[in-house]
């Protein structure tokens, strides 16, 4: 029987590699809110010309969540961009919009996740952009 060689391209490999660590990242901080009692309203939102990570419910403020990972958290605070989080901010305030009524309490988190999973936030970080 003759034996099959699978091509594997290596950017791919970290792609879906990078990709999978994300969502690993996204959980641990999902179980982190909910373990202080938030709610998940949305995951992975697109809009404003960002993507929003996680978007939770505290009682009634909207919590938007960017998530960031690295070996570290001072490695993954690295990775916060103040143009990203200026995007995310409009994208925010767009979804807050469209809650009707009277706009929600909102505000911007980001969370870091370390090489082990344990996750530190950084609440309110729209105030410090």
């Amino acid at each position: 029987m003759a034996e099959v060689l699978e091509f594997r391209n290596p950017r791919v490999d970290r792609g879906r590699c990078a990709y999978l660590s994300g969502l690993a990242a996204e959980d641990s901080v999902l179980r982190h809110y909910e373990g202080l009692g938030a709610t998940l309203e949305r995951g992975r939102y697109r809009g404003a010309g960002a993507e929003i990570d996680l978007i939770l419910r505290e009682g009634d403020t909207l919590v938007f969540v960017e998530v960031k990972a690295a070996p570290t958290f001072d490695q993954a605070a690295q990775r916060v961009r103040w143009s990203q989080l200026h995007r995310i901010m409009r994208a925010a305030e767009a979804y807050g919009a469209r809650c009707g009524g009277f706009p929600p309490q909102m505000r911007i988190d980001v969370a870091l996740v370390d090489g082990r999973g344990m996750v530190q936030i950084l609440e309110n970080v729209s105030m410090a952009a």
